[in-house]
């Protein structure tokens, strides 16, 4: 796969506002590695240059760009892979839309997003986009299991540093609603194949059987899965939800992942739009399907294709006047939780809300109690748990609580988040059946018109390097260890018949416990209330929840978790945090040349990079490097040098000078490699002594908009320009 071509460090290019940090920090860390002969190099899998590398035949050969996605696949499949990976966009279809269209603007003639494809052509195009939307990448890098935790520099300043959390009462009427039957987690069947084995997944309805899908492979060993959520069931429990909402005088919020779970998700979100505006689709719904509406798009694509019809929106307004207020991500704008599916992520909302005390901003500007609905039952009780434990308990205290670390199951597309290529909204009645190679119906279910039927899977191999990941990380800390796996839901009882095994082979069972969801919520929480530490060994759903809920507790944010994948195959993955990427730093930054984006993931990700690296090749110089990458993260949190929020204030650029700063105070400073020593002894003179210069001028270009030439597909050199505004510092950086 890789060549003697291929850069030492692969540093991803990505989207919104971790790509604008990297244009200020990338210079620095290339000038830094270039010191041990490390050479750092870019891979593109931003959604702009994932749409560009789709469609080359649509582009002159100056435009043309190559499917970074696709070769960061087989080279993570490497022994020497080492990738720092950044925050991308799982885009949605309203930013897969906007990206295209912006770069048509750009001169790229791109085909349109066909949203009802007729033609044999648009139906080609169409499942080209539909490839690059949700979570398109991870799931191609992530070819080992995550061990994620706070950094132990970020967690003692946090604790040293407490942020504000809102004050929880016992009276507070937030709570959660979830289905209690029809739902993903009901229906749910599970079954480890035997032999390798090939499925195919049809539907036998009155006018015969339709072929799903066909070729599905299974190593052997593999754990599969197969359940559907009712239409009818999904409807009547958002009717029943909206009506309590009502009732409590409460906001109604509805907290999904329509991004990484980009096939299931967009169409419950769509049912809870069409829901919410039931009169209106009953009395216009031709009319507005002719307009192009599509309520899975949201509310905003909604409004907008109906401005021309006064009576429709006429109507809109009667029903809002009669549904309960709703949780709004933008009080101002009047932008409401159903106007984009993108817009209200389960695993970043619902612990900014419980971090909160339970309040979410309702559309008179103030904070409210919330209903918080999440459909599906499979997760939802780690949410209902947690609010119901800080009800009884009051607010968790950052100064003295311990932590959650999480060691995750996610190799090779593991779980639900592997389920888009099996997942289908029922064209009819019938009987979904998986049927194996010989036969075999391994799962059958019967269906209605409108249901959303998925399979998933997790393969043995990754399932065994999880349970030994999990054994390693729990020798190493010593800390209480949970598997988050309940018995009586069919998948993870499939799973528990792999982990006792293995636990029991190694002699370890005793250091190991097993709990559902709700109970292990509640066990680490009452740990880390205690000041003690706990491992949450969960799925990949779970582990993406999990490594925002408590770190957001934590430290205020996941943005700035240490993120390590080891690779199935001995290289190594290192994540930059669970922040996401930031839109509305995007736009501050636009407005006003600020950027609040926080890089402390990217440093700690930067860290654990040149480890690696030495350890890989033997380089000391870059051990040196990763430890004096610490020391300089250190810095900035002791020295409270993380970009502040407000214009006119420090930055993410003022950071980075600070970051270059004492990481060459570190090397000068350090006695292991005399010549990294002498090399950054001027270099860290120049820093401090240029510090009132540079400083001034960072400081003195915010305030202005700022032109980056696009938000999807920057300008490289606008981009730039802007990013390194400081003539002093680039000199000395180059």
């Amino acid at each position: 796969m890789s060549d003697k071509n291929t850069p030492d460090i692969i540093y991803t290019k990505v989207d919104e506002a971790p790509e604008l940090a990297s244009a200020s920090l990338l210079p620095i860390v290339r000038k830094f590695a270039q010191a041990a002969g490390i050479s750092v190099g870019t891979k593109d899998i931003s959604l702009a240059g994932r749409i560009l590398a789709t469609f080359p035949e649509a582009l002159t050969e100056e435009q043309r760009q190559s499917d970074d996605l696709a070769w960061l696949g087989d080279y993570v499949k490497t022994p020497q892979a080492n990738v720092i990976k950044l925050p991308n966009i799982s885009a949605s279809v309203p930013q897969l839309v906007a990206a295209v269209r912006e770069l048509q603007g750009q001169g790229y003639a791109l085909p349109d997003y066909p949203e009802e494809p007729k033609t044999d052509e648009e139906k080609a195009v169409r499942a080209k986009y539909d490839s690059i939307k949700g979570s398109a990448v991870n799931p191609v890098l992530r070819e080992g299991n995550s061990d994620r935790r706070a950094a132990a520099a970020v967690k003692k300043f946090a604790q040293n540093n407490p942020h504000r959390m809102g004050e929880w009462t016992a009276d507070s009427k937030t709570r959660v609603a979830t289905m209690s039957e029809g739902d993903f987690f009901s229906n749910e069947l599970s079954a480890t194949v035997p032999k390798a084995s090939t499925a195919k997944i049809v539907l036998e309805g009155a006018d015969g059987e339709t072929i799903l899908k066909d070729g599905v492979s299974y190593p052997e060993g593999t754990v599969v899965d197969a359940t559907y959520m009712s239409a009818d069931k999904l409807d009547a429990f958002l009717a029943e939800e909206i009506k309590k909402t009502k009732d409590e005088g409460v906001l109604f919020s509805l907290h999904m992942k329509a991004t990484m779970m980009k096939v299931s998700d967009p169409i419950i979100f769509g049912h809870a739009v069409k829901e919410w505006l039931k009169p209106v689709f009953e009395k216009y719904g031709d009319k507005m399907k002719s307009l192009g509406v599509d309520p899975a798009s949201g509310m905003g694509d909604l409004l907008e294709r109906v401005k021309g019809e006064p009576e429709i929106l006429a109507a809109i307004e009667e029903v809002r006047d009669q549904r309960p207020p709703m949780y709004m991500v933008n009080s101002d704008k009047g932008i409401t939780n159903l106007h984009v599916p993108s817009d209200v992520i389960i695993d970043a909302s619902m612990p900014a809300l419980i971090r909160a005390g339970g309040k979410g901003w309702g559309p008179d500007n103030k904070e409210h109690d919330c209903v918080c609905v999440i459909p599906d039952s499979s997760y939802a009780p780690v949410y209902d748990a947690t609010i119901e434990y800080f009800k009884a308990n009051g607010k968790l205290n950052p100064a003295t609580a311990g932590t959650v670390q999480n060691i995750g199951l996610m190799a090779q597309k593991a779980e639900e988040y592997g389920s888009h290529p099996t997942t289908f909204e029922i064209p009819t009645d019938g009987t979904v059946k998986m049927v194996l190679d010989d036969g075999t119906v391994l799962h059958s279910h019967d269906v209605k018109k409108g249901d959303i039927w998925r399979s998933a899977s997790a393969r043995k191999a990754p399932i065994e390097d999880w349970v030994n990941l999990a054994i390693d990380r729990q020798k190493a800390t010593g800390y209480r260890a949970i598997f988050w796996l309940d018995e009586t839901r069919a998948h993870d009882a499939e799973l528990i018949s792999f982990v006792k095994p293995i636990l029991e082979a190694k002699g370890v069972a005793d250091k190991f416990e097993i709990m559902a969801p709700r109970e292990a919520t509640i066990a680490s929480l009452e740990t880390i209330t205690k000041g003690e530490n706990t491992i949450a060994i969960t799925g990949n759903v779970l582990r993406d929840y999990l490594t925002d809920l408590f770190p957001i507790l934590e430290l205020a944010t996941s943005a700035k978790m240490l993120s390590i994948v080891k690779l199935m195959q001995g290289g190594g993955l290192f994540e930059t945090g669970a922040g996401g990427s930031a839109p509305k730093h995007v736009q501050q930054l636009v407005e006003e040349n600020h950027l609040r984006w926080d890089s402390l993931g990217e440093f700690c990700a930067l860290g654990e990079s040149f480890k690696f690296f030495a350890d890989q090749t033997d380089n000391a110089k870059a051990r040196v490097l990763g430890e004096t990458v610490e020391t300089a993260t250190q810095g900035i949190l002791d020295n409270d040098r993380s970009p502040s929020r407000k214009v006119g204030e420090p930055d993410n650029r003022a950071s980075h000078y600070w970051f270059a700063r004492y990481w060459a105070d570190a090397l000068a400073a350090q006695s292991s490699d005399a010549e990294l020593a002498a090399e950054f002894a001027p270099i860290a003179k120049a820093l401090a002594d240029g510090e009132a210069k540079i400083v001034a001028e960072l400081a003195e270009v915010q305030g202005k908009p700022a032109d980056i030439g696009g938000y999807y597909h920057a300008d490289p050199k606008k981009l730039s320009a802007v990013m390194r505004p400081s003539e002093t510092l680039n000199a000395i950086i180059g």
